[in-house]
């Protein structure tokens, strides 16, 4: 059985330390195009850098395949409207959609409006020719992960096709970490078995998406159990960020705040595996691409001292290593 799958990069994550600055846009689709291992970038751009954009995919024949943006109900709509267009103007397979956890109007966003945006974006998105999928994502309605299978299940009983964009690395990073588990009150579930992050363990969230068959989108951002806070950039009141990005290469020596672990990274890679394995051996497997996405923000990696860029070319050379693997696998199964 042979399966399509495509590799990119959100272009944030297109440059090296943070203090080398970000490139412009045509020397980060240069960048990509010299790596050899991407097959697209990711964005939404301003829309002052739309035909920069576009002019730099034809010029290294990169498409935008991918595109996201986050959105506050009751204040957005007509930015996800604008977005959708923006996206299939430059040829955006998927938009990935960040709800945030809390409303114009302060309070915490339902289940049902979850959906009603979501059958939105549908309708946006079948206008533009790009699919629209749900991200699970701190700060934003997801990182309750209790509430994602409910929302795919109204969604389906609704008759709409349910999309997601799977970045694990939200899930991993909460894993042992109960000071993260306080967030929207989960500790109690995890510690109860009634929430499993592991993925080594029975029943664990990330293979019950998988499982589903709703993952159309994929953010390849590394993360490990507990991982270290970013120590290396704080916010105005002088807090560091909250550590969602561990370098999957070993960083150089004095480039990262933390001791760095290969082994650390298993339960983050063991969910690549395993949704590749499900993409390769199923034919309704609605995912077309994967998207890394190590990136310099706050929670992340501002302040860095590693390449980004480095992080994310390691990343998909793994990745693609894995996906032969898992193609082999599903043909010797056939």
């Amino acid at each position: 059985m042979s399966k399509t799958l495509l590799f990119g990069i959100q272009t944030n994550g297109i440059r090296h330390a943070e203090a080398d600055g970000m490139p412009d846009i045509d020397s980060r689709f240069a960048m990509v195009r010299e790596a050899g291992v991407f097959d697209y970038v990711d964005k939404t751009p301003d829309p002052h850098e739309i035909e920069d954009f576009r002019a730099a995919s034809r010029k290294y024949g990169l498409p935008v395949l991918g595109s996201g943006w986050f959105y506050r109900l009751g204040q957005d709509e007509d930015l996800l409207a604008s977005n959708m267009e923006a996206a299939g103007s430059l040829g955006s397979r998927v938009h990935n959609v960040q709800i945030l956890a809390h409303g114009a109007d302060g309070s915490l966003v339902s289940d049902g409006e979850v959906v009603d945006f979501y059958e939105r974006a549908l309708e946006l998105g079948a206008k533009a020719g790009v699919v629209p999928c749900l991200e699970v994502h701190v700060n934003m309605w997801s990182e309750d992960f209790r509430r994602v299978t409910p929302v795919g299940i109204l969604a389906e009983a609704r008759g709409l096709p349910f999309r997601m964009t799977l970045d694990h690395s939200h899930v991993i990073f909460k894993m042992d970490n109960p000071r993260e588990q306080e967030i929207l009150d989960i500790r109690g579930d995890v510690e109860a078995g009634r929430l499993v992050l592991d993925p080594f363990a029975d029943g664990d969230v990330c293979s019950e998406w998988i499982g589903h068959n709703w993952v159309g989108h994929c953010h390849a951002r590394a993360a490990i159990p507990n991982n270290p806070l970013n120590l290396d950039a704080h916010d105005a009141d002088g807090k560091p960020g909250r550590g969602i990005q561990y370098p999957f290469l070993a960083p150089a020596p004095g480039t990262y705040h933390a001791p760095w672990s290969e082994a650390a990274l298993e339960p983050w890679k063991e969910v690549v595996r395993r949704l590749l394995a499900h993409h390769a051996g199923n034919n309704e497997s609605p995912l077309g691409q994967i998207s890394t996405e190590f990136i310099p923000n706050l929670d992340y990696g501002a302040g860095c001292r590693y390449s980004l860029f480095e992080q994310a070319v390691a990343c998909v050379e793994w990745m693609r290593g894995e996906w032969a693997r898992a193609q082999e696998a599903a043909s010797g199964s056939a």
